[in-house]
């Protein structure tokens, strides 16, 4: 098959398209002809690298996958090949007790595909049979490949974690990113005021269009100035946070006496200031969040195919400028996802 793989970690330039062996599912997997994978972060951090990050090399990135059933191991029996579909990110152990209880994104033996294990920017990729759903019918694979990773990110930061209730008022950072259009979404579908941050009149005229109560264009304006603004000085219920050392010291600001701040990255650094007497005397919960259940990825399917919630796609591109993707992806160049098409 050809894939995009690295064999060292470094800037998009170590990215090569390649001949590379197809994988041979197991008994209980599940092989996929990729048809479409979407881009996240988490493909920008992985390939640049971390302390103690122990990938088998070379790697292939991406996490957000949607195609079609090639062929199944001899003990699955409820799929046909042809079978179009959607790949949850999250590998889990499934036997204890964490998985059990349908928390699987908290087994210690938790893992995401296209960080720690090989991923779809490929031809073929094999999973097991527990991470196939159905792809949505209204959607095309491009479509369906911006949900996975982002959205039930959102879904959990912002219904397991922060707990958003209607009326509530949600600060969501990048509504430009995937995570943070799909944040955008969810918390109008609970009944919540947004405002949203993003760096051009035209992210922002997006975002509005998206469900958007209020807009900041973080470039021209301080945020915290204007949160304080738009509420007449009562901040907000929840700070929706995944930028990290850019945004978050303001972020903690622009939260009441009793507020929630759930983040699930950093892209701007990840070393923050935080005064532990504001944390205490304003009794404020900093929520940390990764990923989310493999049942929960259910809930936000259906309601996609209500039409409720959608995916946003920016743009498609073939599986050969991944190098291309990963540098729009890096200048915040995007609205929603950018999907690669093998």
């Amino acid at each position: 098959m050809k894939a995009v793989v690295f064999h060292q970690h470094g800037d998009e330039g170590v990215l090569q398209l390649t001949e590379f062996p197809d994988p041979t599912p197991g008994a209980r997997d599940v092989l996929v002809r990729v048809k479409a994978v979407a881009l996240n972060h988490l493909d920008l951090w992985t390939r640049q690298g971390w302390p103690g990050l122990k990938l088998e090399l070379p790697h292939i990135l991406g996490s957000d996958i949607a195609g079609v059933v090639e062929r199944v191991g001899p003990e699955v029996k409820d799929l046909a090949p042809g079978t179009e579909v959607l790949v949850n990110p999250g590998l889990s152990c499934g036997a204890c007790e964490r998985c059990l209880r349908g928390e699987d994104n908290l087994c210690r033996g938790y893992r995401i595909i296209g960080e720690h294990v090989r991923g779809g920017y490929a031809e073929l990729i094999s999973v097991p049979r527990q991470n196939i759903l159905p792809k949505p019918t209204r959607l095309t694979f491009a479509e369906a490949a911006c949900l996975p990773l982002t959205s039930l990110t959102a879904w959990t930061m912002l219904v397991r974690r922060a707990g958003v209730q209607p009326g509530e008022t949600v600060l969501v950072h990048a509504a430009g990113s995937g995570v943070g259009s799909a944040a955008v979404q969810i918390c109008k579908l609970l009944g919540a005021k947004v405002i949203a941050t993003a760096s051009t009149e035209e992210k922002l005229k997006r975002a509005r269009e998206l469900g958007a109560d209020h807009t900041i264009n973080y470039r021209e304006k301080d945020f915290l100035d204007e949160v304080k603004r738009i509420t007449q000085r009562r901040m907000v219920d929840v700070v929706f946070e995944h930028v990290g050392a850019a945004t978050f010291e303001k972020s903690v600001a622009c939260l009441p006496n009793g507020g929630r701040l759930v983040t699930c990255g950093a892209t701007t650094g990840y070393e923050v200031k935080l005064d532990l007497r504001v944390l205490f005397y304003k009794r404020i919960s900093l929520l940390g969040s990764t990923m989310g259940s493999k049942g929960d990825l259910f809930r936000v399917l259906q309601l996609v195919g209500e039409g409720r919630l959608k995916p946003v796609l920016d743009r498609t591109l073939p599986l050969a400028d991944a190098a291309l993707a990963h540098r729009l992806l890096k200048d915040r160049a995007q609205f929603g996802n950018i999907v690669l098409l093998p």
